[in-house]
């Protein structure tokens, strides 16, 4: 069945329960669960805050240089195969996304 958006959304039946009277009774009487479902990645320790001091950690990862037969674009800064070389001006190479 198609939905037209722009329809209006309320119909008679929530008319009533829009009333702040009916809301504060439904409130009462509805029995909520205040639990919350967390996740192990939602813990304080999982997210990194933006100038947070990072000094004490460690690089769990092995950085390896480019390969004799890599490049660094100039301009998006990313390491790509020789054949993807597109330009190279000043020195300085470009790949074929960003030589256009």
């Amino acid at each position: 069945m198609a939905t037209d958006y722009d329809a209006p959304r309320n119909n008679d039946e929530d008319k009533e329960a829009e009333s702040l009277e009916a809301l504060q009774a439904n409130r009462g009487s509805n029995t909520q669960s205040s639990s919350v479902d967390i996740e192990d990645g939602d813990t304080a320790e999982g997210i990194d805050l933006p100038g947070a001091d990072l000094s004490g950690e460690e690089l769990l990862i092995q950085v390896i240089p480019p390969q004799e037969d890599e490049f660094t674009c100039a301009s998006c800064f990313l390491v790509r195969h020789r054949s993807q070389i597109a330009l190279e001006k000043d020195g300085r190479q470009y790949c074929s996304d960003c030589e256009g």
